[in-house]
């Protein structure tokens, strides 16, 4: 760090000293999508920002059990990187008094970026839609269950009550509440907070940010919801299945494209006001959305949730509001089109590795643009009620047949680099074998907690 970044740093230590902050979070997601953590005293924070803090390799193919494999790039004892806490991200943690927390970005003790690092590897890609003229914006739309802690066998749904309704609002009134000012204190902008299906089950929206801050935002808003529960006596899950055979959790994935200040979504001649690239987007996304479930639902039990007629998006089709779509179109409000109109992808869950998606997804478009792909005809009703003869196809219905996919998908395998693709595959074909003598109810059990 130059003298001007290390003058910044200390500012900002004796500021959090001064609030009371204690010590700092610096995390990282893995490609088992757990979150990891290494913690440093305020009074270390400048010697993490200069220096960076250890943190093995190996993390790269640690799957969500803690066990390791390996990939030709990762695994064993041998080795280390740095983790050096983005400073522009670190903010004061209202739900964990005494606590501030960092992103971190992983690099090579020789200095140079790690190629397995997810966050590095967001970035580089939302750089490559940069230097296309292309800004992407971004936003996860996170579900979880909340319940009573009853050992980990047990599932006692908090806030009982019909589905979307307020009488489970009435049931958690002062919980929900403290969300919603940790978020704001946080300067995460929620845009909405509602009870959903499924029992215990709730869901926040927050607003759109570029691929890396949307990825950084989905941590942040688990992790202050994680803690916001445990003050209440609460127990939270953003497992795909909390349950076996009942609607599990979703972290759709909302994004629109922009270009000269214009939403590539509106303002066009194609299909609902659709801009030749914005359609073009929309058809890439959608043939690649095999290969991108090995990243957006990227554990077992990801697939006990991606079946139909459940919201979840188990058919590889698009629709204008079609919640049984895998990619659905919002156009917003008449005369707000310019503005509202996003896609959502919806067949994704919270098990995956945020930066990786987003990363991943933002490659998708950079394909895309220029290539004159047109969308197939629009499905405008639920696919599982048309004839089966035709029905769109159904995405992968489990895990190995992701990766199956996704070893065919030479846009998503190039834009991750042989390191980051071959060590997350490692990792997948892992769990695959750790579940694959499991009965659905032991794949949910074993699941129910990770994440």
């Amino acid at each position: 760090m130059n003298e001007a970044d290390v003058g910044r740093v200390r500012v900002l230590a004796e500021r959090l000293a001064g609030n009371g902050v204690r010590a700092v979070a610096l995390t990282f997601v893995d490609n088992a999508g757990v979150t990891r953590v290494k913690t440093v005293p305020v009074s270390r924070l400048e010697a993490a920002a200069t220096w960076g803090v250890g943190m093995s390799p190996s993390f790269d193919v640690f799957g969500a059990d803690d066990s390791m494999t390996t990939s030709a790039h990762s695994g064993g004892p041998v080795g280390d990187l740095r983790g050096f806490p983005d400073l522009d991200r670190l903010t004061l943690l209202q739900a964990m008094p005494r606590w501030a927390w960092a992103p971190v970005d992983r690099w090579t003790q020789e200095g140079e970026p790690h190629p397995g690092c997810q966050r590095n590897f967001a970035r580089r890609m939302a750089a490559r839609a940069a230097d296309a003229g292309l800004e992407l914006r971004m936003a996860f739309e996170v579900e979880w269950f909340v319940g009573r802690d009853d050992g980990d066998a047990a599932v006692s749904p908090a806030g009982a009550g019909p589905a979307y309704g307020m009488t489970r609002v009435v049931g958690l009134l002062d919980y929900l509440a403290d969300i919603v000012e940790a978020m704001a204190a946080q300067d995460v902008p929620v845009e909405q907070l509602h009870p959903e299906n499924a029992n215990g089950q709730m869901e926040i929206s927050v607003a759109a940010a570029d691929p890396v801050a949307a990825a950084d935002r989905a941590v942040l808003v688990r992790q202050t919801i994680r803690a916001v529960s445990e003050a209440h006596g609460l127990r939270t899950s953003f497992a795909p299945v909390v349950v076996a055979g009942q609607v599990g959790n979703g972290c759709h994935l909302h994004l629109s494209v922009w270009a000269a200040g214009s939403n590539l979504f509106a303002g066009g001649d194609g299909p609902y006001g659709l801009t030749a690239d914005g359609e073009a987007v929309l058809n890439r996304l959608l043939d690649h959305l095999p290969a991108l479930c090995a990243v957006g639902a990227p554990s077992v039990a990801s697939y006990l949730r991606l079946v139909p007629q459940r919201w979840a998006g188990a058919f590889q089709c698009w629709g204008r509001e079609n919640r049984e779509a895998a990619l659905r179109l919002i156009t917003g409000m008449t005369g707000f089109e310019a503005i509202a109109a996003n896609a959502e992808l919806k067949c994704f869950d919270a098990s995956a590795n945020p930066y990786l998606l987003a990363g991943v997804v933002t490659a998708v478009v950079c394909s895309a643009v220029g290539s004159g792909a047109r969308l197939p005809p629009e499905v405008s009703v639920d696919p599982a009620a048309l004839d089966p003869a035709d029905r769109p196809a159904r995405l992968p219905q489990s895990l190995s047949e992701a990766v199956e996919r996704i070893a065919a998908d030479d846009v998503v395998r190039e834009a991750m680099g042989a390191p980051l693709y071959e060590s997350f595959v490692a990792v997948r074909r892992a769990e695959i074998e750790r579940f694959s003598a499991m009965t659905d109810e032991e794949v949910v059990a074993a699941s129910r907690w990770i994440h």
